[in-house]
């Protein structure tokens, strides 16, 4: 029985009343009330409009005669605005001719009641715009869920590459606009295939899955994002951030990384990681910075802590010198380390 009663409930909507008689607007008030809609009310068009700027109604029932703003010009008025969602209208008319009803339909309306209406037939139309509506956020859900799928990396729920490669271009472009600071940092687990030929590559799944937790609980919720550039290489992008805090950012995350013991089947995995980090900086930088020179100059430091020794954080930054440089890779100046990591 609570089981019924909560999916009943779920089908209970806000709905927009539009009649400018005081007894029919009453009436559809009493109906819909009693049905368990929240209703509000109005005895024009224009007020109705009006009110859909400030509030969004999923159903609406509206007179077609009415004074100021009539049903139709109504109908048109929202189905030619933006809406949150979509509207379900049901017109209410006296004019009962083929030739009026199909008018009102044409105008975007999309079911009609004749006056008066009956309550039975008025409860009907009223469940068919609900199923309707219910249809159209299943099919809006579903297509979040596909998208989500397509950015995601199945793995870990990072981003994908394609994700990297549709947004990272509005981040740089953004950093150029509004003259901010844009920063990278790519890391990578040190020896990761060791852990595939020790403990299996299961295990290997649930060590990447939580090296992400870890990265996500380093970074700040929707403003900075990782993702998984290669099988145990991910790209974290700093917007708004300078080289110092980037550098501060992923040495909190390599300390903590080497400080943590993940238990996969009973075994313990102790690992490390090493990064590279870079930024983009507006106020001394070159205007035409590509995605494609960042990566590569972040990819470069990255290579250096390898080279190094591994479990280390190099930083670099372009020189102004080699800015106008063909050849991208030449636009990256030889890594800084920093000292407390060397």
């Amino acid at each position: 029985m609570n089981k019924m009663k909560k999916n009943k409930l779920k089908h209970k909507l806000p709905v927009l009343v539009v009649e400018d008689n005081p007894v029919s607007r009453k009436f559809l008030e009493k109906i819909l009330i009693k049905a368990g809609h929240e209703v509000v009310s109005v005895d024009n068009g224009r007020k109705a409009l009006k009110l859909f700027k400030d509030r969004f109604f999923p159903i609406v029932f509206t007179d077609w005669m009415m004074p100021e703003m009539d049903g139709l010009e109504l109908c048109r008025a929202i189905r030619k605005n933006q809406s949150t969602g979509y509207v379900f209208i049901i017109l209410l008319t006296a004019k009962d001719s083929t030739d009026d009803i199909v008018t009102g339909l044409e105008a975007g309306a999309d079911d009609y009641l004749i006056k008066p209406p009956n309550h039975a037939e008025l409860i009907a139309r009223l469940n068919t715009g609900i199923r309707i509506l219910d249809l159209e956020r299943s099919l809006i859900t579903a297509n979040e869920e596909i998208k989500t799928l397509s950015i995601t990396d199945s793995l870990t729920g990072s981003y994908n590459r394609g994700y990297l490669t549709e947004r990272f271009v509005q981040e740089i472009s953004r950093a150029k606009r509004y003259r901010r600071m844009l920063s990278l940092v790519l890391c990578d687990i040190d020896h990761f295939k060791r852990v595939n030929d020790t403990y299996g590559h299961l295990a290997g799944d649930q060590v990447l899955k939580e090296f992400v937790q870890r990265i996500n609980r380093s970074i700040r919720n929707n403003v900075d994002w990782v993702v998984r550039y290669g099988g145990e290489e991910f790209l974290i992008v700093l917007p708004e951030t300078n080289l110092s805090g980037a550098y501060t950012m992923a040495e909190r995350l390599r300390n903590a990384i080497s400080q943590m013991v993940f238990e996969v089947q009973g075994q313990e995995i102790c690992i490390t990681a090493s990064f590279g980090v870079t930024n983009y900086d507006p106020t001394s930088h070159d205007k035409k910075i590509s995605p494609e020179t960042m990566i590569s100059r972040v990819d470069s430091c990255l290579y250096q802590a390898k080279e190094d020794g591994r479990n280390k954080i190099i930083a670099g930054q372009p020189q102004k010198s080699c800015l106008n440089q063909k050849d991208e890779h030449f636009l990256f100046t030889v890594p800084s380390v920093h000292p407390e990591i060397r």
